[in-house]
C-alpha cells in the first residue's frame, strides 16, 4: 500500500470530481486545424489523461469573437462546428479517467489587425500591445454588448459538448484590461473607479452563469497583482475577485505579473536559470485570502515542489503543464514510485518559442508531443531482438539508445569523449541554461535501465563497429564547428566552443561574429561580458538571433545592457588579418558596397557545425541500405526495409548534426522516429 500523497488526493470542483490534484493549465499549443480540436489536438490531450493527470484544460485560449482573431493558432469557439469536435475529445479524455475544460477570451489587442477577418481590434483605450503591435479601437457600447453575447454563447458551445467547466481568461486580454487602471481611461459607465471598471467582466461572468447554468464549473484565470505601481495590485485585485464570486465563479488559477512584452511574460512564464516556483507563496498568500479553490502554475517544475504545494496548503490544484509536455505519463510515473523516470522538463521554453518559430508547440526534448498521431511516448517492444551499434553519445546519440534499448535491442554506444552530452555540455556550461544537463542526465539513466552499454574515451572506427557484428548502425557523431566560411584568417579566430568549454577567456576588445541565429554566440558573448571583454556582436541578420525566441531573448538583453555588448546588424564577417599584435575583422553588407574594418584583440565565430561524417562514409560500402532512408516508412513510422546492396551485413543510418547543423529537439526527433520502428 502506497504512502499517503497529498499531491495524488482527488479533489472536488462545483460536483465535478478530479482523481488527483494534478492539472495541464490552460495553454495554447497550436495543434488546431481550421480552428477545430481534430485529432492531433485530441491526441496530445488524450496522452496526459491516460498519463494520469486529474484535469486537462485545452484552448489558451479559445477565442469568442471575429473581432478576436486567432494569434497562435487559438479555437474558435463562436463557430458552431467546433461542438463535435469537442464533444469527441471530452469523451475520449472522460474515458481515459480525467476532468476537461477549456479556456475562453478575447483577445482585445493581444493578436493582430491583419489576420482572420480583418475586423478592427477591440479595447477599453486606444493603448498599443508592446508584444502584438496592433493598434485597437475603443470599445464602444455596441462592441461591449456584442461580446458578452458571444461569450455566453461560446460557454453555451463548451457545456453542450459535454466539457466539465471553463476557465475565463483575465489577464493580459479584454476582460483585464477593463479592469486594470493601467490600460482603463475611460470616462464612460465603464471607466473611473472600481465599481465601473468592473461593470464589463461581471456583466461578462453573469451572462455566463446564466448561460451554463448552476451546475456547470466557471473558473478564472486572473493577475493578482499585475506587478507595476499604475497597475492592478492585490487589494483591488482581491475585491474584484469577490465581486466575481458573487456573480458565480469557482475557482480562480492565480496570476502575478503581466504579458503584454516579452520581458514582462517572461516574468509571468518564466525559462530555466530562474528559480523554482517564484510564485507560489503568493498564490498561498492569495488563496488565504479568498473563499474559492486556488490553482497555481508557474515554473513548479518537479513533483516535490508540487506535493509541497498541496501539503503546506499554499495551492489546492498544482499547474504542471509544461512538465507534462515533457512527459505526460508524469502522474502515473508518480503513482508507480517512479519519480526518478519522469523526463525533466528544463524550462527551455521552446515549446512557446517554437510557437512563433515554426507554428506549433514543441517540447525540446520530447518529439513525441504533439505527434501522437505517429510518435509513441511509452516506445513498444521490437518482434525481434537485434544488435545495436550506437556512434556517439550526444543528445540524437543517447535517444536511439534509449529508445532501441526500450524495444529490447541489444545495444552498444560508443563515445569518443569521457562523458556523455556532446554539444549539450557547452550549452549548460552557461550558468543560466545549466539545466538543460537534464536531457543527458534522463537519458543516460533510463538507457541503463534497460541494459544499454555505454563505452567512453572510444574514438570508433570501422573495425572497431565491424568487430561488434551489429544488425543496426545509427551514426550520431555530432559535428565540428565550421569557421570555413571565411575568405581567410580561418586559422586566426576562435569559435563558441573555445569560449563555453573555458579552452579559451579572451578579454579586451572581443568581436563575437553570429551568422547562425541561435542561442551559442549570445551564451559566448554573454560569458566574456560577464568575465570584463569589451563586447561587439555582428550579425548579418536585420535582427538579432533570429532563431531565439521571445521567452529566452529578454535574458540575453538584460545581460547585454548590463555589460554594455554592443550590436550591430546587416554586417557579414568577410575575413580576418593580423596587423601588429591586434587582428582587423574585414565587414561587408549585403545592402551597399564597401568594407568596414574593425580592429580588436580576438574574433569568435559562429556558423554553425560541419557534420563528423567520416566514419559513416566509410561503413556506407558494407551497409544493406547504403545508408539510404526511405522517407515515406520514416514519416509514417513504419520500418526501414531498404535492401540495395545484397553484400551488405547491417543497416546504417546517420542522425543529428551527423547529417546537418541542427537543434536539440530535430536531434532526438530525428532519433525517435527512426529508433522506434527498428
Amino acid at each position: 500500500m502506497r504512502a499517503f500523497d497529498p499531491l495524488l488526493e482527488p479533489f472536488e470542483l462545483r460536483g465535478v470530481r478530479l482523481r488527483n490534484r494534478v492539472v495541464s493549465t490552460s495553454h495554447e499549443p497550436a495543434y488546431a486545424e481550421d480552428g477545430m480540436p481534430k485529432d492531433r489536438y485530441r491526441l496530445y490531450h488524450l496522452e496526459k489523461a491516460r498519463g494520469g493527470v486529474g484535469l486537462t484544460m485545452i484552448g489558451g485560449s479559445a477565442v469568442i469573437s471575429p473581432d478576436s482573431p486567432p494569434s497562435f493558432g487559438n479555437l474558435l469557439l463562436y463557430r458552431d462546428e467546433v461542438v463535435p469536435w469537442l464533444r469527441r475529445l471530452t469523451d475520449d479524455v472522460h474515458e481515459a479517467g480525467a476532468a476537461v475544460m477549456c479556456q475562453v477570451t478575447h483577445l482585445g489587442r493581444r493578436t493582430s489587425n491583419y489576420s482572420g477577418d480583418w475586423l478592427p481590434l477591440v479595447y477599453p483605450s486606444r493603448l498599443r500591445e508592446p508584444a502584438h503591435r496592433s493598434f485597437p479601437k475603443v470599445a464602444e457600447p455596441w462592441d461591449i454588448d456584442r461580446i458578452v453575447r458571444d461569450y455566453a454563447d461560446a460557454a453555451a458551445r463548451c457545456r453542450e459538448a459535454g466539457l466539465d467547466g471553463i476557465e475565463i481568461q483575465h489577464y493580459g486580454h479584454l476582460l483585464d484590461a477593463f479592469l486594470s487602471p493601467t490600460t482603463n481611461r475611460r470616462d464612460d459607465e465603464y471607466g473611473g473607479d472600481l465599481d465601473h471598471r468592473l461593470a464589463f467582466p461581471r456583466r461578462v461572468i453573469t451572462a455566463v452563469r446564466e448561460a451554463v447554468g448552476p451546475d456547470f464549473v466557471v473558473g478564472i484565470r486572473m493577475s493578482m497583482d499585475e506587478d507595476r505601481a499604475d497597475g492592478l495590485r492585490r487589494e483591488e485585485a482581491l475585491e474584484a475577485l469577490r465581486r466575481y464570486t458573487e456573480d458565480g465563479i469557482d475557482f480562480l488559477s492565480v496570476i502575478k505579473g503581466t504579458i503584454e512584452s516579452d520581458a514582462t511574460l517572461t516574468r509571468v512564464i518564466p525559462s530555466m536559470g530562474t528559480p523554482s516556483a517564484p510564485f507560489l507563496d503568493f498564490a498561498g498568500e492569495i488563496r488565504a485570502a479568498v473563499d474559492v479553490p486556488v490553482m497555481h502554475a508557474s515554473r513548479i517544475a518537479d513533483v516535490a515542489t508540487a506535493r509541497h504545494a498541496v501539503r503546506a496548503g499554499l495551492l489546492d490544484l498544482v499547474g504542471m503543464t509544461r512538465p507534462q509536455m515533457a512527459d505526460p505519463h508524469l502522474v502515473a510515473k508518480t503513482m508507480r514510485g517512479e519519480e526518478d523516470r519522469i523526463r525533466p522538463c528544463v524550462g527551455a521554453n521552446y515549446c512557446l518559442d517554437a510557437i512563433y518559430e515554426s507554428g506549433d508547440a514543441k517540447c525540446l526534448h520530447n518529439p513525441a508531443t504533439g505527434r501522437e498521431q505517429t510518435l509513441h511516448h511509452v516506445v513498444p517492444p521490437a518482434p525481434a531482438a537485434k544488435k545495436a551499434v550506437v556512434v556517439g553519445a550526444g543528445p540524437a546519440g543517447l535517444e536511439a539508445a534509449r529508445v532501441l534499448g526500450e524495444r529490447g535491442h541489444d545495444v552498444v554506444v560508443l563515445e569518443a569523449g569521457s562523458h556523455p552530452g556532446g554539444q549539450v555540455l557547452l550549452a549548460a556550461a552557461a550558468p543560466r541554461r545549466r539545466d538543460l544537463i537534464g536531457i543527458v542526465d534522463w537519458r543516460v539513466s533510463e538507457a541503463k535501465l534497460t541494459g544499454v552499454e555505454l563505452r567512453f574515451g572510444v574514438y570508433a572506427e570501422a573495425a572497431d563497429v565491424l568487430a561488434l557484428d551489429p544488425d543496426v548502425v545509427v551514426i550520431a557523431t555530432g559535428g565540428m564547428p565550421d569557421r570555413s566560411f571565411l575568405a581567410h584568417g580561418e586559422n586566426l579566430v576562435l569559435d563558441t566552443w573555445d569560449v563555453m568549454s573555458g579552452d579559451a577567456r579572451p578579454r579586451g576588445d572581443v568581436l563575437v561574429y553570429d551568422d547562425n541565429g541561435a542561442e551559442p554566440a549570445l551564451d559566448a558573448a554573454e560569458l566574456l561580458a560577464v568575465h570584463g571583454a569589451r563586447v561587439e556582436l555582428i550579425t548579418p541578420e536585420r535582427a538579432l538571433a533570429p532563431a531565439v525566441g521571445g521567452m529566452n531573448s529578454p535574458a540575453y538583453l538584460r545581460a547585454f545592457a548590463e555589460h554594455d555588448v554592443q550590436v550591430t546588424l546587416a554586417r557579414r564577417l568577410h575575413g580576418v588579418r593580423r596587423e601588429g599584435g591586434q587582428l582587423v575583422a574585414e565587414l561587408v553588407s549585403d545592402y551597399v558596397d564597401g568594407v568596414v574594418e574593425r580592429t580588436v584583440d580576438h574574433v569568435v565565430v559562429e556558423h554553425g557545425t560541419v557534420p563528423v561524417d567520416d566514419l559513416y562514409l566509410e561503413l556506407v560500402p558494407s551497409s544493406t541500405n547504403l545508408g539510404e532512408v526511405d522517407h515515406p516508412a520514416l514519416l509514417a513510422g513504419r520500418p526501414q526495409q531498404v535492401a540495395t546492396n545484397p553484400e551488405g551485413r547491417f543497416q546504417l543510418f546517420r542522425i543529428g548534426d551527423a547529417v546537418a547543423s541542427r537543434n536539440i529537439h530535430a536531434a532526438t526527433y530525428d532519433a525517435l522516429r527512426l529508433c522506434q520502428a527498428i
